[in-house]
């Protein structure tokens, strides 16, 4: 029976709040709430009531604000739900940006500007850190975390009932993420590509943090950054 997928597309750099279930009418994960002012709550929660669905865990794939803000602005949106991030990112719920560049971080002197952040970010206080590997039953759903580093020490793919890989800012659809912020490493991302990515089912469906989904064999077929990785030659050009 096929998982039930959803998503709300932040208005800040277009990311992708993914929405995942068993079944209507039951409990939902959401992955990466991101940036819209004051809050992305509202739009989340019109997919939540279309669907009759409640909030059972929020799972955290990396953690620069456009994927974390909805999280971490002193609005706690989520108060009470359990938050899932890589300890190797969880300081950057506290202090975003620690991974950002000249750009991102002139846009959280902005944000915390506002109303709604003006006393600055802060972790959930339900919040676990995940291991490589790692299972968690999240609800009705299975949830099995694979360490992803490369775009940030912490970034994590999750695989939702051997069903659905969340990628985060690891792969997209045609590229992968980008290496030059702070914490990124190119090396580690020709890693991760190869033995985390290229390692998984052809028919895992592929939940990005930004544009549209794709699937493992797809990328394997058509993904120049993929083949570059799998042939150790990432970093040339």
């Amino acid at each position: 029976m096929s998982l039930l997928v959803d998503r709300v597309i932040a208005p800040y750099y277009q990311t992708n709040c993914w929405i995942i279930a068993p079944s209507a009418g039951s409990e939902c994960i959401l992955v990466d709430p991101g940036i819209a002012i004051p809050s992305l709550k509202p739009a989340i929660e019109e997919v939540l009531d279309r669907h009759s669905l409640r909030v059972g865990g929020v799972v955290i794939t990396h953690g620069h604000l456009d994927h974390t803000f909805s999280l971490i602005s002193k609005i706690k949106d989520f108060v009470g739900i359990d938050c899932y991030v890589h300890e190797a990112d969880r300081d950057l719920l506290s202090f975003p940006e620690r991974g950002m560049g000249p750009q991102s971080q002139a846009l959280v002197a902005e944000l915390k500007s506002s109303s709604a952040i003006s006393e600055g970010f802060q972790e959930p206080e339900s919040t676990f850190s995940i291991r490589d590997g790692e299972r968690i039953n999240l609800g009705e759903m299975s949830a099995v975390f694979h360490h992803a580093p490369g775009h940030t020490p912490g970034s994590v793919l999750v695989v939702i009932n051997d069903e659905i890989l969340v990628s985060g800012d690891v792969l997209f659809k045609g590229s992968i993420g980008r290496t030059d912020l702070p914490r990124g490493s190119l090396s580690d991302m020709e890693r991760t590509l190869r033995e985390k990515i290229s390692t998984q089912p052809t028919d895992l469906r592929v939940l990005t943090g930004h544009g549209d989904e794709t699937t493992i064999g797809e990328e394997l077929r058509s993904n120049r950054y993929l083949r570059a990785a799998q042939e150790g030659r990432l970093g040339e050009g």
